[in-house]
């Protein structure tokens, strides 16, 4: 049986493939025998079968004779086999509860990975004071290990999370996260900021991150995408937000009480989240067991969309990290500069949002391949040749939408090909791959733009193509997972 096939829709719209839809017919014949064939035909025992899709089983009740499938009346309930709370019928999509979840989920990405996307902003001061002396490679160092660690830990704390839920990881992560940025306010040498702000600050961001995402997944179906990419605009005002405030206050408050007063407005935030952010489905206990956080990686789509995240991270934060210190290079003022990441962050709150709204509509895996390609052809014709400010504001901001997208899609298309009970672990499995490619990007920029004499040439190729290719990937798990036709929605 090929991939498409597996994938293919069923009259309700929901990935389900024939030996899965055989296998629910005999489960409801006896239950002592459903219990013995669970392993093989139960949707949910997923182990590279089937996408979370395929849940949605359609109410039918059949009896097998001769071979043959004969169509009784139907059923009602979720499908035979199918835990409470798993059958696509029961999610809410919406509801005050549901939306408060989103709320927090937001407050959470604000301050994770909110505070990631502001890292543009330590490139360039620590390159004019604390650590001036350093070459910006050594300091790229300090901002990509921040990346890394808060992706890292994704199969740990996916783990923790499928187990005891998010509340714990979730004080854990705020008091790690505060504290981190309250040692980074009085570093002052390069080592300490390694320690404060690029390993003890992003632990605790991880720990924010992955449970607002996971937890979404449990509230939402029909309208995951958009969900999520609710959630992930909070990363996006986090963006704009941060910036602004390191660039004003610095210069009245001086760098440490910025940092002690961007660590309270976390910690604000985060007491909202503690408070809303909660799943919908009771944990799910099960002992470490390693190959789960390889096992995905055996499924093909799940290997594309890998290898294509990785792609794609090897380019997207490059732009955010040096494009302040590009635009000065060409001529724009520093004033100006400062707020070309705020205007990427900014713009990237649509990208976010609008895409996921798209994709609920014509297929998360048709909207990602396009926004992919959409990012790398802007760096490649437009970032390129940009020599004034009117080029480099356009691209700016079209890179915020266009990354922007690709932040919000990704765990959906996760979700799409995965059990909503492994959610935690098949997430941070993927980010923790990844993330490799965050903590070396921006040094390997750094090396590039060094090793030009200055030009930025090379970093702008290298991130176009970057991007490209994770574009490549993508439309290869496309196909995979809903074939070759265009107007198919997958």
């Amino acid at each position: 049986m090929s991939w498409s096939s597996k994938y293919s829709q069923d009259e309700r719209g929901y990935s389900l493939d024939q030996t899965t839809r055989e296998g629910s017919i005999h489960s409801h014949v006896s239950s002592t025998h459903s219990e013995k064939r669970l392993s093989r035909s139960n949707p949910l025992d997923y182990y590279g079968k089937i996408s979370v899709e395929a849940m949605a089983l359609p109410q039918i009740g059949a009896k097998r004779q001769g071979g043959d499938v004969e169509k009784g009346p139907a059923s009602k309930g979720p499908p035979p086999g199918v835990p409470a709370g798993f059958d696509p019928s029961q999610f809410p999509d919406g509801g005050l509860e549901a939306w408060m979840v989103i709320a927090g989920g937001f407050c959470c990405l604000f301050c994770s990975f909110g505070w990631i996307n502001c890292i543009g902003v330590f490139q360039d001061y620590y390159q004019s004071h604390q650590l001036a002396h350093l070459s910006p490679s050594t300091i790229a160092w300090i901002t990509s290990l921040e990346t890394f660690m808060m992706f890292a830990g994704g199969p740990v704390i996916g783990k923790l999370y499928d187990n005891y839920g998010p509340r714990y990881l979730l004080i854990t992560g705020t008091i790690l996260h505060v504290f981190g940025l309250m040692m980074t306010s009085i570093s002052y040498k390069y080592y300490q900021f390694i320690l404060a702000q690029g390993i003890v600050s992003p632990i605790g961001a991880s720990m924010i991150f992955y449970p607002a995402l996971s937890t979404a997944m449990t509230w939402f179906f029909k309208r995951r995408a958009l969900a999520l990419g609710v959630i992930a605009s909070g990363s996006s005002f986090g963006g704009v937000i941060f910036p602004i405030m390191v660039e004003q206050l610095v210069p009245q408050v001086g760098f440490g009480w910025t940092m002690r007063i961007c660590a309270f407005l976390i910690l604000c935030m985060m007491i909202i989240a503690n408070l809303t952010v909660h799943s919908r489905t009771p944990p799910n206990p099960r002992p470490l067991v390693l190959l789960e956080f390889v096992r995905p990686l055996k499924e093909l789509p799940f290997a594309l969309i890998t290898l294509g995240s990785f792609f794609f991270f090897f380019g997207m934060f490059l732009p955010i990290n040096y494009i302040i210190l590009q635009a000065i290079r060409d001529g724009m003022s520093a004033g100006l500069a400062g707020y070309l990441v705020p205007i990427l962050n900014a713009v990237s709150l649509f990208g976010r949002i609008i895409p996921g709204y798209v994709a609920d509509k014509v297929g998360r895996f048709n909207v990602m391949v396009t926004m992919c390609f959409f990012t790398g052809i802007i760096v490649l014709a437009l970032w390129m040749p940009a020599a004034s400010n009117a080029p480099i504001i356009l691209f700016t901001a079209l890179y915020g939408f266009g990354s922007g997208a690709f932040i919000s899609m990704s765990p959906s298309l996760i979700a799409q090909i995965s059990d909503v009970r492994q959610i935690g672990v098949r997430t941070g499995s993927l980010y923790a791959i990844i993330s490799v490619a965050a903590l070396v990007s921006n040094p390997i920029g750094g090396a590039l733009v060094v090793g030009m004499k200055g030009s930025y040439v090379g970093l702008q190729v290298f991130c176009g193509v970057m991007c490209l290719a994770g574009g490549a990937m993508m439309l290869a798990a496309r196909i995979v997972v809903g074939g070759t036709s265009l107007k198919k929605k997958v």
